[in-house]
Order: C-alpha cells, then structure tokens, then sequence
C-alpha cells in the first residue's frame, strides 16, 4: 500500500507561524492555528489529513530548524514521530521524512 505524501516545504516559511501557514496549506478543509495540541490531534487523521497513515515529506528540514530554533523543531518532529513507527499512537500510521534540501 502506497501511503498519500504532503510535502511541507522549510523554504517557504521563516518562523512559527509561517510554519502553521505552510502546514495548512496542505490540509483539505481546515487551517491549523499554530496550536501544539491541535498538531498532534490532526496527525492522527481527519481535520485535513489522510486516515489511515499518511508521509509528511519535510524538505528543506534544515532551513526550518534553523528558522524554528533547534528545540521547537526537535518538538514538532517528536510530535510526528510519536504518531509513526515506535511512537505511543504507531496505529496512526504517520511515517515522517526529514529532507535537508530539495528532494
């Protein structure tokens, strides 16, 4: 089975909620906010994101953790993972990519 991939580009935001914008932008019906909660909540499906697993493909994941800082960056990548392989919500099916440039 091939999962559905939405692609967050790290070029074209520069701060957190440029990052909520850019989030968005790939969800079907629904604008993210910027809150964490609601970011966890929306990785399990539903709310614009695909059911039944989904590959958020993080290009240019270096220019975001500079522009997010290391430690919120390191936050939000720990929130996807806890939704993929190994994490406490794995049945989400969520299997992020870390892309340091373009693909």
């Amino acid at each position: 089975m091939t999962l559905p991939v939405l692609v967050i580009d790290g070029a074209r935001f520069s701060d957190f909620d440029g990052f909520a914008r850019e989030f968005s932008r790939l969800l079907r019906d629904y604008t993210w906010r910027g809150n964490l909660d609601a970011f966890n909540d929306l990785l399990r499906g539903g709310f614009g994101t695909p059911e039944g697993g989904w590959v958020p493909r993080w290009v240019n994941s270096d220019l975001s953790r500079t522009a997010l800082g290391p430690t919120l960056f390191d936050e939000i990548v720990e929130i996807i993972r806890e939704h993929g392989p190994g994490g406490r919500e794995s049945e989400d099916g969520v299997v992020l990519e870390l892309l340091s440039g373009r693909p």
